[in-house]
């Protein structure tokens, strides 16, 4: 009797098994891991500086590490297809460089190394087993839970994680912009200055200036996170709060994903306040907020729908009130803000940009 290959098993044969599916989350965890391992190695960095294929004997000798523990490492992630492999003899294969593991690198201009970075630390992913309690109770919010203080203590409290915590939503700032100026930069046309709200230090506003050097810019946010931003041509930094007041401009920009005292951690009537104090801000005939946020149940884009809903459920582990916001919830936050029409625009990552009007 002849065996089935592969190939030819039916469909219905070749459906993945509950036990699979448990197995492929039991196995979710190391795939991030190992991006972060040839992160702090420098794999990616190696690779990119060397114009042919490396053996495993050079890169095991410029990392300084065992060539065993190293040729495991490798294999795991040519495996995901992280990294490939290119023959140089008969006998010998290299390593080089990927679409993928271009991204991991320190200093490349769309790198995700450093939100890499940020979502692997341990100390980012210990709150994540205090989830159950806050489900059942509602009384310790999960991050406090596992350290007795909120996100923003424990960052204010700890340099290291603070750098770790700025520079991954820097990271992420960068990526958004650029999907945001790549997908729809006709928002910015016919501004003749922006003030972004929470602009930390400056990151987005500076992408958006460079892109757009029409617009005179303004990065707003409070004293002590603009007295530390640098200084960016077309950007002034001011510093104050949004809850008392917002400076004049055409244009408000908020880009949520780009602060550390951010809207994902407001309630509602905290978010109609501060998008009052937005409407106040720019002219009541052509004035506009633009936003770029998550809006979840977006159903003509499934390609981030996970990344929303991870995001969703990591405003609730990390935040006091946070969550990302179906559009029947922005439209409600919108018109209690008394602004009359919005637009959205899809972009190539998880966040949309909306337009809103007085």
């Amino acid at each position: 009797m002849a065996t089935k290959t592969r190939e030819t098993l039916t469909s219905e044969e070749t459906e993945v098994t509950p036990q699979e599916v448990i197995w492929n989350h039991i196995c979710g965890f190391p795939p991030l891991a190992l991006l972060r391992c040839a992160i702090e190695l420098g794999i990616p960095d190696i690779l990119e500086k060397h114009e042919s294929p490396i053996t495993l004997a050079d890169l095991a000798s410029e990392i300084g590490c065992s060539r065993s523990s190293l040729h495991r490492v490798m294999r795991f992630l040519i495996h995901y297809k992280v990294f490939q492999e290119k023959p140089i003899s008969e006998t010998f294969v290299g390593y080089i460089q990927s679409p993928v593991s271009r991204l991991l690198t320190r200093h490349g201009k769309h790198s995700m190394a450093d939100l890499v970075l940020l979502v692997s630390n341990p100390e980012m992913l210990a709150p994540w087993g205090k989830l159950s309690g806050w489900v059942l109770d509602n009384k310790e919010l999960p991050f406090k839970a596992a350290y007795g203080k909120d996100l923003w203590e424990f960052i204010a409290a700890n340099p290291d994680q603070s750098k770790l915590f700025n520079d991954g939503l820097a990271c992420d700032a960068r990526l958004t912009m650029a999907a945001v100026l790549e997908g729809c930069p006709q928002v910015f046309e016919g501004l003749g200055t922006l003030v972004d709200v929470g602009g930390n230090i400056g990151t987005a506003i500076g992408l958006i200036v460079e892109a757009c050097p029409w617009i005179n810019g303004v990065n707003f946010d409070l004293p002590h996170v603009v007295s530390s931003a640098p200084a960016c041509r077309g950007v002034e930094h001011l510093g104050g709060n949004m809850f008392d007041h917002i400076p004049k401009a055409d244009a408000v920009y908020m880009m949520f994903l780009d602060v550390v005292e951010n809207l994902h951690d407001w309630a509602d009537e905290e978010c109609i306040a501060i998008l009052r104090k937005c409407r106040e801000a720019i002219p009541q005939d052509n004035g506009k907020v633009i936003i770029v946020d998550i809006v979840l149940e977006r159903e003509e884009d499934h390609r981030f729908k996970g990344v929303r809903l991870v995001s969703d459920l990591t405003m609730m582990t990390y935040t006091n009130k946070g969550k990302e916001r179906t559009l029947a919830e922005w439209s409600y936050v919108f018109h209690e803000a008394g602004f009359t029409r919005y637009t959205i625009k899809h972009i190539q990552a998880p966040q949309s940009v909306i337009e809103v009007y007085p």
